[in-house]
């Protein structure tokens, strides 16, 4: 593998460079694939474990816990110390906990599979937005919102791979998924020299003056409590989806993947358009707007049928979902030295 110069690499972290941002993305697209299928497969495994609602329950907590609580743990240590390492090793783990979820017989192998997948969850994306922000150049949120679309597009493919595998394939035909992670693998090691080598780019005015101040904490707090939120409403149509479709209404699982998949979908969309609207309006108004269309739009899932449901689903990813890389930039520039702790936030 071929060195890089340091000033070479200076001279690349500080433009914007898409080839590396979509090999992140890539990553981040497989390590979420695996993170969405979880809600999908859980009525499977709830069936062949017979698995109270409230062990299921348990499953898709420890899944959260570890994925998404456990964040800034890994955040602090990528700030630390430069911990490159954490890209493959977490989006293997994430693959190898979640394909292999089709094999224990007990309760307990299972949530040792999916905590090990939530730990995989956790360590890749603070590193993975670390990282990109140093290839983002003057383009922050653009860079950002490159990055953030391969975990959006993770999210909804995964329910459909997942599923689509369980139906021609069997239950037992989900190890098969562990090939997304494989595959990032290899592509990831052809670039390895030059990530390692990676800067951030430090340049005078780049610290934004609220950093430090008093009031940048309320900032910070307010913006992680707005990622909560939208965290479990995002969770909770995920998980409600699924468990309606195949449960209650004894509908084709296949289908009831396709609905999420919109759903996530539509927050591919909101994120490519979120971003734009964001610079316009400001990120702040933007967060107002997006929470208000949430919360006016939710509660048309319960009722809406047919074609609608489908429409209804769009929307609410479109106003959800796009907030993820405002979120994240608003963190960023209140947390300028803390890149890893603020991307896990």
């Amino acid at each position: 593998m071929s060195s890089v110069p340091s000033d070479d690499v200076s001279l690349r972290s500080s433009t914007f460079n898409l080839k590396i941002l979509l090999l992140l993305s890539f990553g981040h697209l497989v390590t979420d694939i695996y993170q969405g299928a979880l809600p999908a497969i859980l009525p499977y495994l709830k069936d062949k474990l017979a698995l109270s609602y409230t062990l299921a329950g348990v499953l898709l907590m420890a899944a959260n816990f570890t994925s998404s609580i456990l964040q800034p743990v890994f955040g602090h240590l990528s700030d630390k110390k430069e911990k490159a390492w954490l890209l493959p090793v977490g989006c293997l783990a994430a693959g190898v906990g979640l394909s292999l979820a089709s094999l224990p017989n007990s309760f307990e192998s299972l949530l040792v599979l999916v905590v090990v997948s939530g730990l995989g969850i956790a360590a890749y994306h603070p590193e993975g937005y670390k990282t990109a922000s140093f290839f983002t150049g003057e383009h922050l949120a653009t860079g950002m919102s490159v990055f953030s679309v391969g975990g959006n597009l993770g999210m909804a493919l995964g329910p459909l791979f997942a599923l689509g595998v369980i139906t021609y394939l069997g239950f037992m035909g989900l190890p098969l998924m562990l090939v997304f992670a494989l595959l990032f693998l290899a592509l990831l090691s052809l670039q390895w020299g030059f990530l390692r080598r990676a800067q951030p780019l430090s340049a005078p005015g780049k610290t934004p003056a609220a950093a430090g101040h008093p009031g940048a904490y309320l900032a910070l707090f307010l913006v992680i409590a707005t990622v909560v939120m939208r965290s479990w409403i995002q969770l909770g149509l995920m998980t409600y989806i699924p468990f309606y479709f195949i449960q209650h209404l004894k509908g084709d699982p296949l289908y009831s993947g396709k609905l999420v998949t919109v759903f996530l979908l539509g927050g591919v969309a909101g994120t490519i358009f979120g971003s734009m609207l964001a610079d316009r309006w400001g990120h702040k108004e933007y967060l107002v707007y997006s929470l208000v269309a949430t919360s006016l739009l939710s509660p048309l899932v319960l009722v809406a049928a047919g074609p609608w449901l489908f429409v209804v689903l769009i929307l609410v990813g479109m106003a959800l979902i796009s907030t993820f890389t405002v979120t994240i930039v608003m963190a960023q520039r209140l947390l300028p030295h803390r890149l890893g702790v603020a991307s896990g936030l």
